[in-house]
C-alpha cells in the first residue's frame, strides 16, 4: 500500500498506525472498566435487596416477561456473532462483508429494542411501573415496587447503551461502505465491537438475575 494512504489514516499525534491502534484499544478498555464499575454497583444493589426481600422479589419476578426476555437474549447473542464476523471481515479487508455484518448487528439491536418496548408496554398495562402506574396486590407491594424500580433502572440504562451502540454501528457501517477501512487500519470496527460485546455481556448478567433468579423463591 502506498505510504500516502497509510498516512491518511494516521492522526498527527501518533508515530504510526500500530501506536494509534494501541492507544485506541487502551482507551476503550479504560472506558469499559468504568462501565463495569457502573453496572456492577447496580447489580450489587439488586442482589442486596434480593437477599433482604426474597419473597417480595420472587413474587414480583414472576410477573416479568420471561419469553420476551429469553428471545431478546438470543437476539443479542446472535448480534454479537454478527459483530465478531464484521471484525473478521475488517481484518481481511472485505468491505461488503463488513457492511453486511454491521448492518445485521444494528438490525438485531433494533429488534431487541422493539421487543423491549413491547415488554415495557405490557408492564405499563399491568400497572407495574413504579411511581407512575404501580398497583400490586398482596402483602409484598413495597418490595415488589422496589424490584420493578431496579428493573426499570437497570434495563433502561442498558437500553440506552444499546441505542448508542446501534448509532455507532450504523456510522461505522457507513464509513466501511465508503471504503475507510482496510486490513492495515480497521481499529474503529474493533473498538465498536468491544463496546457491543460489553453491552451484550451486561444483558447476559441481567437476564438470569431478573427473569430466572428474580422469580425463584
Amino acid at each position: 500500500m502506498p505510504d500516502a494512504e497509510l498516512r491518511a489514516d494516521l492522526d498527527v499525534q501518533f508515530a504510526d498506525l500500530r501506536h494509534q491502534r494501541e492507544v485506541a484499544t487502551l482507551g476503550i478498555w479504560l472506558f469499559l472498566a468504568t462501565e463495569v464499575l457502573f453496572f456492577g454497583g447496580m447489580l450489587a444493589s439488586y442482589m442486596v435487596y434480593r437477599v433482604t426481600y426474597p419473597d417480595g422479589f420472587a413474587e414480583a419476578g414472576r410477573h416479568t416477561k420471561i419469553v420476551i426476555g429469553t428471545i431478546n437474549t438470543a437476539v443479542l447473542l446472535t448480534s454479537s456473532l454478527c459483530m465478531a464476523l464484521a471484525v473478521r471481515a475488517a481484518k481481511l479487508g472485505r468491505r461488503r462483508a463488513i457492511v453486511l455484518w454491521l448492518g445485521l448487528t444494528a438490525f438485531l439491536g433494533l429488534v431487541f429494542m422493539g421487543l423491549k418496548g413491547l415488554e415495557y408496554s405490557e408492564e405499563w398495562t399491568e400497572h407495574l411501573v413504579p411511581a407512575l402506574n404501580f398497583a400490586f396486590p398482596g402483602e409484598h407491594r413495597g418490595p415488589a415496587e422496589l424490584f420493578y424500580l431496579l428493573y426499570f433502572i437497570m434495563t433502561g440504562i442498558h437500553a440506552l447503551h444499546l441505542t448508542i451502540g446501534i448509532a455507532v454501528v450504523l456510522v461505522v457501517a457507513s464509513l466501511a461502505w465508503r471504503g475507510w477501512f482496510r486490513p492495515e487500519w480497521h481499529t474503529p470496527v474493533e473498538v465498536t465491537g468491544l463496546y457491543w460485546h460489553f453491552v451484550d455481556i451486561v444483558w447476559v448478567f441481567l437476564y438470569p438475575l431478573i427473569y430466572l433468579l428474580g422469580r425463584s423463591g
